[in-house]
């Protein structure tokens, strides 16, 4: 496992720590969270050739229902 170093502001920090207190989280595990789901959103280019294929297909998709 990677340990890094982050620096933020004051401010930024105690917003954190406020919003994770509010969700009963440390701050540690609020930030592993949002990089969680950050790194798991989907590339746009994947979002673009996946509804292009869906909209190519959709007849043929829909005789095999």
């Amino acid at each position: 496992m990677t340990t890094m170093t982050l620096q933020i502001d004051d401010a930024k920090a105690e917003a954190l720590r406020s919003r994770a207190q509010r969700v009963g989280l440390e701050p540690e595990q609020l930030l592993r969270a949002s990089l969680d789901d950050l790194i798991a959103q989907p590339d746009d280019d994947f979002d673009e050739a996946a509804s292009r294929v869906l909209s190519k297909n959709r007849e043929l998709y829909q005789r095999l229902a």
